[in-house]
């Protein structure tokens, strides 16, 4: 029997999250009944529970800060343990949506305009105000550096924009984009291939939180997506040219933006959802890949020293 710690839970603002996922993950692994499989949170006891279980590899099913920001990684990679998704480096820079999209512009890869912004600068608001207006105009897309799931995103047009701001004043540092209107598009790889894509019609202002997570949102899923060859092919492309980029492993999430018939990137996730509601197992799902089967194929992909 293969020994799988799952790994969930977590101290970030997707917990919830991360637990629907190993629910669901853990409920199609027992029915293979080749698995041994142990859950546990990465509390304090973390290492002990690792070197007690001896697991063949570690299933990483950690959502936001400490679980995809390298931090865990970097734990797993001193204990020499396998583990799934990307690596400490590529989990790092996918996170800091301020350092990937430096990445992505120098690469060629077309993202919104933003300004970072610090909350403890000097700049007053008039002065920010008046920066944003000629350099990006409104409407802008607030949201911090180092969260995911849509997180504290709000888009602000200029008489709400204080009110939005003020409400991120916790993050310390956030990001004002430049707001893309057009269609919204998901692209998935899954290790060297190009998985495929869904647009999603939210019934909210955008694809937040409540849209990811919560059926009663009611956000459409559009699957197959009706574009030209062309343009199919060009998104699936861009996705698989970032998740190259950011040296990911196993599965990635790419979240674009289609308008004037052009492809924005607005970032990448190394961890995406796993949940009855997720893209990437309805991806793979619409391309004849089973949920038990796309868990198999992440799992083969663990490793260490990435």
């Amino acid at each position: 029997m293969k020994k799988i710690l799952i790994l969930a839970g977590g101290y970030s603002n997707e917990r919830e999250i991360s637990l629907i996922t190993a629910k669901s993950v853990i409920e199609e692994l027992k029915k293979s009944r080749i698995y041994k499989l142990f859950l546990t949170e990465p509390d304090g006891n973390f290492v002990k529970k690792l070197r007690k279980f001896k697991p063949d590899l570690v299933l990483n099913l950690l959502h936001g800060r400490y679980g995809e920001d390298g931090y865990i990684q970097s734990i797993l990679e001193s204990e020499k343990v396998k583990y799934t998704h990307s690596g400490v480096l590529s989990s790092s820079l996918a996170i800091d949506k301020e350092i990937s999209k430096k990445l992505f512009e120098k690469n060629k890869i077309l993202t919104p305009r933003y300004i970072k912004f610090t909350f403890k600068s000097n700049l007053n608001l008039k002065t920010l105000i008046n920066k944003i207006s000629k350099k990006i105009k409104f409407p802008v897309v607030l949201k911090p550096i180092n969260e995911g799931s849509s997180v504290g995103v709000y888009i602000s047009n200029k008489k709400n924009f204080i009110k939005n701001l003020l409400k991120l004043e916790k993050f310390k540092e956030i990001l004002i984009e430049k707001y893309i209107p057009g269609r919204e598009i998901q692209a998935a790889i899954l290790g060297n291939k190009k998985l495929g894509i869904i647009e999603l019609i939210p019934k909210r202002k955008f694809y937040d939180y409540k849209a990811k997570y919560n059926a009663s949102a009611k956000t459409k899923h559009i699957i197959p997506v009706k574009m030209s060859v062309k343009n199919f092919n060009k998104i699936n492309s861009i996705a698989m040219k970032a998740h190259k980029l950011l040296k990911c492993r196993g599965v990635s999430r790419s979240d674009f933006r289609f308008y004037n018939d052009k492809f924005y990137l607005l970032e990448l996730n190394t961890q995406p959802g796993m949940t009855a509601l997720s893209l990437v197992p309805e991806i793979a799902r619409y391309n004849n890949i089973s949920f038990i089967k796309l868990i198999e194929e992440i799992m083969k992909d663990a490793s260490v020293n990435k």
